[in-house]
């Protein structure tokens, strides 16, 4: 029988997670609530460019945050998806949903495969060969016919969603890309409160005693990063239609440094801190284009002072202050 000590920390510790999940239930209630009433404040095609960055965060926080593997090549997954949408859209003449589809599929074959080299190594080891197997992409990217080389894929076709609804219109474009970025952060959410997620904690956390507990460490580390890849790929596909465009700059290492610049200012290892930190980054870029260069100086700034006041991340600090898991 157990003591009454016990039973007390077993109840205390069921209604935390009851009350965590409450917690996080509203939070994405207020997301939601807020995307239904932000292209009424803001210039939509603003708005989609943060959803876009914002997925793409959240997928990269995936596999830094929670799988403990740091990548500096995560844009080959997001800049090929968005040529292979956007080559699909413009050449093949699919409907915009089968080419983010047949983009996403890339970007998730791409990460099999370059996880299944990279997993191999650990620390900085790892991150340098995720950076040299994205640099032969861009390269590839730079050189394939398919891609347009330094002209990139232009006027890429909105088209019509399920050959029916016209997506021309900014508006309406806006709410299918804020329904792809609701799925993809449901989907991070849910994995990371799985028993998949707790196992990639524990790997995380401590890689040998995972190992010892009978848990097969990198087919784990390999299918976060496969899942990590594609979600990244689907944000560059959907990027691709928003813009109508794919270019070197989606593969380029500095959209790589981007994204984990986005993901430790939001805040690493929290659901919602690459959102944030996604939102920040974009809105410097399009309110500071005037400082021109000098816009990455800004940047590099923001992110020593962030370092240094918040070590955590801004959602990071606010979760430590309101006590409750971000």
């Amino acid at each position: 029988m157990a003591s009454v000590s016990e039973r007390l920390s077993v109840g205390g510790a069921r209604r935390e997670v009851v009350e965590t999940a409450a917690f996080h239930r509203a939070v994405f209630v207020w997301i939601a609530a807020l995307l239904l009433v932000a292209p009424f404040v803001l210039y939509p095609v603003f708005l989609m460019k943060v959803l876009c960055f914002a997925l793409f965060a959240c997928a990269f926080n995936l596999l830094l945050g929670y799988g403990g593997l740091l990548s500096f090549g995560h844009a080959a997954y997001f800049g090929i998806a968005s040529y292979v949408c956007a080559h699909a859209a413009k050449v093949w003449g699919l409907t915009p949903e089968v080419a983010i589809l047949a983009g996403t599929a890339t970007g998730g074959a791409l990460g099999l495969v370059f996880g299944w080299l990279a997993i191999k190594r650990q620390g900085i080891y790892f991150a340098m060969i995720t950076l040299a197997l994205a640099q032969m992409v861009f390269f590839f990217s730079l050189q394939a016919k398919f891609t347009g080389g330094e002209d990139g894929i232009q006027a890429v076709p909105r088209g019509r969603l399920l050959g029916i609804v016209s997506i021309a219109d900014d508006r309406v474009l806006y709410y299918i890309v804020a329904g792809i970025f609701l799925f993809g952060l449901l989907a991070i959410y849910r994995m990371i409160h799985s028993p998949f997620g707790q196992v990639l904690k524990a790997i995380r956390d401590n890689e040998p005693r995972a190992i010892s507990l009978g848990y097969r460490a990198n087919h784990y580390k390999l299918m976060v990063f496969v899942l990590s890849a594609t979600l990244a790929g689907l944000a560059g596909a959907t990027k691709a239609i928003v813009f109508q465009l794919a270019s070197l700059t989606d593969v380029h290492w500095s959209m790589s440094g981007e994204v984990v610049l986005m993901t430790l200012v939001g805040g690493m290892g929290t659901v919602f801190g690459p959102i944030v930190g996604a939102a920040v980054i974009v809105t410097m870029q399009n309110y500071l284009a005037h400082l021109g260069a000098w816009v990455t100086v800004v940047q590099g700034a923001i992110f020593v002072v962030c370092v240094l006041l918040f070590r955590e991340g801004i959602i990071g600090v606010l979760a430590r202050k309101l006590r409750k898991p971000l």
